[in-house]
């Protein structure tokens, strides 16, 4: 709980993805991807309860194994490759809310596939959107400007073009707008902002920027790097 109100953590795991195979279970240092977001809800103190949303029961039990059940199973309307976040969360809110016999006033998604999150991080998002009475909140990372918009380009029956035609007046990255992506460490939303304005980002919506490399893990590549980099940061970002 914070400043009063309830936050409930919603792990997003669904049992089909198609890069890597049952993905939400593979290990990075000897714990699996469930495992990593578990034991980051776990430090948190300001979640008042945490649930996995899954569609598949070895995502369930490992979630089990770290505390974190699956009171409910995720139907397979909801388990497929096309279906967005809003309508996951939005489940769920309502399962549970029906289960416990109470509303949660804040929802956190804190997707497994990131596991370079930190709990501080996780944090930092839930206060900013409590105290500055935000709809919601992501965390972000810059983009680099070779990724810019206006620098990509398109195929159009064989010839390339540019994907924005503004492009061409482009000749020096000083005149780009600094750009942000989601990088899933976490999301955190009101009540509000999910049932009633049906939306991920609400009508006032902010950020979190972070600085520091994040994976978000879709191939066997990511896993490895991934591997690699906490590794490295172990000892400069402990547990908290």
């Amino acid at each position: 709980m914070i400043n009063g109100k309830s936050v409930l953590a919603i792990i997003p795991a669904r049992g089909g993805s198609k890069g890597i195979k049952l993905k939400n279970l593979r290990k990075i240092n000897g714990v699996s991807l469930i495992g990593h977001v578990c034991n980051c809800v776990n430090a948190l103190v300001e979640i008042d309860r945490a649930i996995i949303s899954t569609d598949h029961p070895l995502i369930a039990a490992e979630g089990e194994k770290y505390g974190v059940p699956t009171p409910f199973w995720r139907p397979d309307t909801l388990s497929g490759d096309l279906v967005g976040d809003l309508a996951v969360l939005t489940h769920a809110l309502m399962e549970i809310e029906n289960l416990d016999k109470m509303t949660y006033d804040m929802v956190l998604m804190l997707q497994p596939t990131s596991p370079l999150r930190r709990p501080d991080q996780v944090k930092n998002v839930l206060n900013k959107l409590t105290f500055q009475n935000l709809t919601s909140c992501w965390t972000v990372s810059t983009t680099d400007v070779k990724y810019h918009p206006l620098k990509q380009l398109k195929d159009v029956d064989g010839r390339l073009e540019l994907w924005d035609p503004s492009g061409e007046r482009v000749v020096a990255r000083q005149q780009l707008q600094s750009l942000y992506h989601r990088n899933g460490v976490a999301y955190a939303f009101t009540r509000r902002c999910l049932l009633e304005q049906k939306s991920l980002l609400g009508d006032n919506s902010s950020y979190i920027l972070l600085e520091e490399k994040h994976i978000s893990i879709d191939t066997e590549e990511d896993l490895c790097l991934a591997e690699a980099i906490l590794r490295s940061r172990f000892d400069t970002f402990p547990i908290k």
